[in-house]
């Protein structure tokens, strides 16, 4: 069974944000345990949180206080690498999420023109476009021209040399 999803914003309501921050928690300790033990790594967590006066770590304090002097340990260039906040983290998926609605869009224009193109083709009127319309129909026309110049010519060329071999 699949979960509905969530609009992440701030929940005003105090005991359900206290309800989902506990299983939320649970849910991130339990995370960082799998992390930790199916791929064999170094990982911590640290929790501070209103609710509770003393930080929530796992694996414990120790193993917590030896992996931050690892990372610590590490040239500085190192260190930040890799890390992620929330603000970077939102930016790069708005960038992926902006290259997919650029590559999505350019698919549904191709696709609007050519079924258009086989509109007018089919004997549709052209007086139902804009003159914008009209000039992407044109362009993509011109291409679909050199795309066919171009077959012919490769054809042209295979005829040629099978001829050119057989007659040698």
């Amino acid at each position: 069974m699949t979960r509905k999803k969530i609009t992440l914003s701030y929940i005003p309501n105090g005991s359900e944000r206290k309800a989902s921050f506990k299983k939320r928690k649970k849910g991130l300790m339990k995370k960082v345990n799998e992390i930790s033990t199916l791929c064999g790594v170094d990982a911590c967590a640290i929790i501070l949180s209103p609710y509770n006066h003393d930080p929530e770590v796992w694996p414990s304090s120790l193993g917590v206080q030896e992996v931050i002097s690892r990372f610590k340990k590490l040239p500085e260039w190192d260190q930040g690498r890799k890390m992620e906040n929330q603000e970077s983290f939102t930016r790069e998926r708005i960038k992926k999420t902006k290259e997919k609605l650029r590559i999505q869009e350019k698919e549904n224009w191709h696709k609007e023109m050519t079924n258009a193109m086989f509109q007018c083709l089919a004997g549709e009127k052209l007086h139902n476009f804009c003159f914008l319309d009209l000039n992407d129909m044109e362009w993509l026309l011109d291409e679909y021209i050199e795309d066919i110049a171009r077959k012919i010519k490769s054809l042209k060329k295979e005829k040629h040399l099978k001829n050119g071999s057989s007659s040698g």
